[in-house]
């Protein structure tokens, strides 16, 4: 059994990077979208590329010639290290997230192991955060095989929250359709900006894939979050086992003995044609297991956000 200890990490201690059935321990999706960007901004300050930091905090490290009225104190107070403050206009970034909430994106496979709408969740509200904190506009479309939330484009702390609010609420079910999601966002979107799809990717590659690269054609830049829980990447040593496909009920009993390299070998083949079809044509695409910190996947919009013009 966790102790308090375990649970609770320590003020220095990087939340960004705990895992992920520790993190679900420690509050509600508000309290941990802040802890998680706070030590995601945090590890930025620490890190010796100052070049990610400064775009992406309110602070940056300070430089000789810089006004000592921007110095900010309580950094200095808790990093030993003089931070000054940035006031920068807002970049009025567009920003708009596709989650799947499909059947299978409320699966686990293991005790304590969040599921992959729970990482979706989580990924999303910390995303949020950061583009809210900047100036920038962020909405949201859950969909499965048709839209269930849709929240419009908007900035600011209470539209945060407002999100918040429904990014909780959300709840798997049905079959993934995110080819006709794609195709909603790239008749909605009139202004150019990011489109961030967070799904499991148990669609048909062909047809997702030609959305996502006409989305891109539009003007679009484009991000894909390929979320893979850890039993989906490996199987069990040994045993006989059940598969069940989520979401149409269909199931097969076999050797696991029999088909683990053959599973493996055909779960590496299709994220490597996931990455060759959409890195091919500028889309930025990355598998991140829900078992994984989520400053792994902030760290990769952290890259793509650094490529936008």
């Amino acid at each position: 059994m966790a102790t308090n200890e375990t649970v609770t990490p320590h003020l220095d201690r990087r939340t960004d990077l705990l895992a992920p059935a520790i993190l679900a321990q420690l509050g509600g999706i508000d309290i941990i979208a802040r802890q998680v960007v706070h030590g995601f901004m945090l590890g930025l300050h620490r890190s010796p590329n100052r070049g990610f930091s400064a775009e992406f905090a309110e602070l940056r490290a300070y430089q000789p010639g810089d006004d000592l009225r921007t110095l900010d104190w309580r950094m200095y107070a808790r990093s030993d290290r003089f931070f000054v403050k940035q006031y920068e206009e807002e970049t009025n970034l567009r920003a708009y997230m596709l989650i799947d909430v499909s059947e299978s994106m409320e699966w686990s496979s293991g005790a304590g192991l969040p599921t992959k709408l729970w990482y979706a969740k989580h990924l999303a509200a910390a995303i949020s955060l950061i583009l809210t904190r900047q100036g920038d506009i962020v909405g949201f479309m859950a969909f499965h095989e048709r839209i269930v939330r849709q929240i419009r484009a908007r900035g600011g702390k209470m539209h945060w929250r407002m999100l918040l609010r429904h990014l909780n609420a959300l709840k798997g079910g049905g079959r993934t359709d995110s080819e006709s999601a794609i195709k909603r966002v790239a008749m909605r979107l009139k202004r150019k900006g990011l489109v961030i799809l967070i799904s499991d990717l148990l669609v048909d590659p062909a047809a997702t894939a030609k959305a996502l690269v006409y989305l891109q054609h539009t003007g679009h830049e484009v991000l894909v979050f390929h979320l893979i829980d850890p039993g989906e990447r490996d199987l069990p040593t040994t045993g006989e086992t059940r598969f069940v496909d989520p979401e149409t009920g269909d199931s097969l009993r076999t050797s696991v003995a029999d088909m683990r390299r053959q599973y493996r070998d055909a779960v590496e083949s299709a994220i490597a044609e996931w990455t060759a079809t959409l890195t091919s044509r500028g889309i930025a695409y990355s598998t991140i297991g829900t078992d994984e910190p989520l400053a792994r996947a902030l760290r990769f919009y952290l890259w793509k956000r650094q490529r936008l013009p």
